[in-house]
């Protein structure tokens, strides 16, 4: 009789221990999830800052210069405001201003000898490179944390509590993908 109390306590303690883990990871990934969005809106405000002194540097003629600066715009007052837009599509028309000017013909031989040009133009294709860096790895946690929410255990339980499920950051963030290609066909 005592054994099977003793076998009875021990096994609630054991699923006690491993339901407060489960609880406790749930808690930890949503933690990760919000210093991961932190760092990619980070990211996202310095690729802004970039591509609009690239806007204001005089490098690039003023139709290409307007649409950059229009775009890098939408993404600040969007980000700030709680825009009727969402934050993923005005990212996503920063991209496509920036892809629309570095792809212009002899973009890159009509800079070269202007000072400053390689050293911006570098910094951009950069951040633009940490962007795609910092959403992939964002969406990664995402994935990770809304499996763990999905687990049986952590839904009958309810082991996430009344937080939100993170959402997925999808943008379009091309740039470096498309300057690959182009590099790889010359």
């Amino acid at each position: 009789m005592i054994t099977d109390i003793v076998i009875v306590v021990a096994a609630a303690l054991l699923i006690g221990v491993y339901v407060s883990w489960r609880a406790g990871r749930i808690d930890r990934l949503h933690a990760r999830v919000e210093m991961a969005r932190a760092a990619l809106d980070v990211t996202l405000l310095r690729r802004s800052s970039v591509a609009l002194e690239l806007a204001t540097s005089g490098l690039l003629d003023p139709a290409t210069s307007l649409l950059l600066a229009a775009a890098v715009h939408g993404t600040r007052s969007d980000s700030t405001d709680g825009g009727a837009r969402p934050r993923d599509l005005a990212e996503s028309d920063l991209t496509r201003a920036l892809r629309a000017a570095f792809s212009q013909p002899d973009f890159r031989s009509s800079l070269s000898g202007k000072e400053g040009a390689d050293e911006l133009l570098g910094e951009v294709e950069a951040t633009a490179h940490q962007v795609f860096l910092a959403r992939k790895f964002y969406n990664d946690m995402v994935a990770v944390t809304r499996d763990a929410r999905r687990r049986p255990l952590a839904r009958v339980l309810r082991l996430s509590g009344n937080a939100q499920a993170p959402e997925f950051f999808e943008m379009d963030d091309s740039l470096i993908a498309d300057k690959t290609s182009a590099s790889l066909g010359r």
